[in-house]
């Protein structure tokens, strides 16, 4: 899926070296999940040991969703719920001289970790005239498409800010009306229980949320980031961040 290639080197610059930093558990009451969360993004630097790090924390093995031609990327999918599914992306190596900078960076990745998530907002050319009306700059709507294993086709339209804050704030997707949202069929058992945004300044991120009708709950944070806890069968649990 698409993300901001500009977007993901900032957030996960630390990572690239091996500096990860420490982070306390994250404790949540009820379910607490944007309604507009389409997908959160995990990235890593192999999709087999992703996929294998997602299954022994939260119980459920992720399907191989399929590759991104040009891109020098693929991925594998876990449903999270209606409407809501894990994508985690990895480099391709039938591609090994793709030289897109999402794919490079993931290359780096030490561990698997969150670089970036997607929502839905409905019609994106009516969304996008709502940000052009409130003076947000952004890219898109593009149009995008993935061949499945079983053959059929994926298609989508998506739109990017050209401010998102290191990927804090989401991009933007609309799914054609032929295509199967990929939480639909792919192998389900998990929920998505919490998902928050965080940063220095968590009163202008609530600002620009609270413009982009994203009902994400927002945190105080030395450093802006994506969280995410995700519950699993026979109480397996997953917390996954930036």
């Amino acid at each position: 899926m698409t993300i901001s290639r500009r977007s993901f080197l900032a957030t996960t610059a630390f990572a690239m070296t091996g500096a990860a930093l420490a982070v306390p558990p994250m404790i949540f009451g009820k379910d607490e999940v944007p309604a507009l969360l389409d997908h959160i993004l995990l990235g890593c630097n192999d999709l087999d040991k992703g996929i294998a790090f997602v299954e022994e924390q939260a119980g459920v093995r992720a399907a191989f969703g399929g590759v991104h031609p040009g891109r020098g990327t693929r991925n594998a999918l876990l449903s999270l719920g209606e409407k809501h599914y894990l994508e985690i992306i990895a480099p391709d190596p039938a591609q090994p001289n793709a030289s897109e900078s999402l794919s490079l960076a993931l290359k780096k990745l030490t561990v698997p970790r969150l670089v970036g998530w997607a929502a839905h907002p409905g019609d994106l050319d009516v969304f996008a005239k709502k940000l052009r009306d409130a003076g947000l700059a952004f890219e898109g709507p593009r149009p995008g498409s993935r061949q499945r294993p079983d053959g059929r086709t994926l298609s989508w339209k998506t739109l990017t800010l050209a401010d998102d804050k290191q990927g804090v704030l989401p991009f933007f997707i609309q799914w054609s009306a032929d295509s199967i949202h990929p939480s639909a069929d792919a192998p389900p058992g998990c929920k998505i229980v919490r998902f928050e945004i965080a940063g220095p300044d968590s009163g202008e991120l609530r600002r620009l949320c609270k413009l982009l009708d994203l009902d994400v709950p927002v945190s105080q944070s030395d450093r802006l980031q994506l969280r995410a806890h995700i519950a699993g069968p026979s109480g397996k649990e997953l917390e996954l961040t930036s």
